[in-house]
């Protein structure tokens, strides 16, 4: 199959190539020349324009888009309409509100152009392993991109979860849960320095990996960042918070959910940016780990 990718960043370069291994035809475009370069010289086709990136596909077309959410998507479904014709699809990957999915969908219609919003998870770790999709939009669009699909995740790895916006907002959700799990082994981490014990936190974190209920890819994530820095000494407790944190907590609010844990966990994020607690080393460590996200090093 061919599709065109916009945003070829840590997400979409990774996406790109793992489609190249699988032989398909990939047309990547990016703001960055050289990320466009990189990508041509592992197989894509490279364009440094839009209307190269459209005019390389045969309709009807699949434009597929890792960008950053909000006015970017919006600029960018924009600039395509005009290149497009109806029948053509565009795939919005990157993490937007689904309010926004739903709207775009529902726009884009009116022209004939089909949109599928996906959630995606795997961060720098999905090239090797497989990206994790969830699919929001029409069965017929989502089927014509389950070649593409199939190739970029794991075995079971992506779903059709519903009609527009079902995609983004269970990836919304899906953050929100991540929000609290990290949470939960920061805190208990902070609490076994504290302790009376001189605890290597690399080899509890392994042997927690080996059969216990805490189990999990992030424990995992945990033993590697206290291999490479045993204390976190290195990186400073401040952590970002993502729109879908705050997005889950503010439909948590709405619909009168009582989402405790997801609720603090974004508040313990405010926090952090005014001290330097072991726990948020952790989280900032794990986040640096699974996505590549940046970290604040000490001076």
């Amino acid at each position: 199959m061919k599709i065109g990718l916009v945003g070829l960043g840590r997400m979409g370069a990774n996406m790109t190539l793992r489609l190249l291994r699988a032989r398909h035809a990939v047309v990547g475009f990016d703001q960055t020349r050289a990320a466009v370069e990189a990508v041509g010289a592992q197989g894509a086709a490279p364009a440094f324009a839009l209307e190269e990136l459209v005019k390389a596909l045969e309709p009807p077309r699949v434009v597929w888009a890792m960008i950053p959410s909000g006015a970017p998507v919006d600029d960018l479904i924009e600039r395509l309409r005009p290149l497009l014709s109806r029948g053509d699809l565009i795939v919005d990957g990157g993490n937007s509100n689904y309010k926004d999915s739903k709207r775009r969908h529902d726009a884009l219609a009116g022209a004939g152009i089909g949109f599928v919003d996906v959630g995606v998870s795997g961060g720098i770790w999905g090239l090797e392993n497989g990206f994790c999709m969830m699919l929001g939009g029409e069965a017929e669009a989502v089927a014509r991109l389950k070649p593409v699909l199939d190739a970029l995740a794991p075995r079971d790895g992506w779903l059709h979860a519903g009609p527009s916006g079902a995609g983004h907002y269970a990836k919304m959700i899906h953050n929100g849960i991540e929000y609290g799990l990290m949470q939960s082994y920061a805190e208990g981490f902070e609490l076994l320095r504290a302790g009376d014990y001189s605890y290597d936190l690399g080899k509890l974190a392994h042997l927690w990996n080996q059969g216990s209920v805490v189990r999990s890819w992030l424990l995992e994530l945990a033993e590697r960042a206290f291999e490479k820095d045993p204390g976190l000494e290195k990186i400073r407790g401040w952590v970002q918070d993502s729109g879908e944190g705050r997005w889950t907590v503010m439909e948590a609010i709405d619909r009168g959910v009582p989402a405790e844990v997801l609720a603090m966990a974004l508040l313990s994020r405010f926090r952090s940016r005014q001290d330097d607690s072991f726990r948020d080393k952790v989280i900032a460590a794990l986040r640096a780990e699974f996505g590549g996200h940046a970290v604040k090093e000490k001076a």
